[in-house]
């Protein structure tokens, strides 16, 4: 089998593809800085309320936290793109996740052979 990707070199046994791994989450690495998860969530919920123009003072302020740091510029970054998945991120981290339905349809079939043989 040919490599149609030019200079694409299979790795060599043993070595990772991804030597530094997955990143870290935002709450695991503010929960490493010392941070208690209610802390999190209560600033999450107090910045939830806050306008634009709050969070850009919260950005903006040199002696914010690196939490509120963080959780502005995650929602900054959702308004600028237009995009929900941040702030949907953090009002699950928050809140739950919302009650899901699912519906599902099993059809029992006949056996096709008979264990009675």
């Amino acid at each position: 089998m040919s490599n149609p990707i030019p200079n694409n070199k299979p790795f060599e046994k043993g070595q990772s593809g991804n030597p530094n791994g997955r990143p870290r989450k935002y709450v695991t690495l503010l929960v490493d800085q010392g941070y208690k998860r209610s802390e999190i969530n209560d600033t999450i919920q107090n910045m939830m309320a806050m306008t634009v123009d709050e969070l850009k003072q919260v950005w903006d302020n040199p002696k914010a936290t690196i939490l509120e740091k963080t959780i502005a510029s995650a929602m900054r970054k959702s308004i600028e793109k237009g995009t929900l998945y941040s702030l949907e991120t953090l009002l699950s981290r928050v809140y739950g996740m919302p009650k899901q339905e699912v519906e599902s349809i099993v059809h029992i079939e006949q056996p096709l052979f008979n264990d009675d043989l």
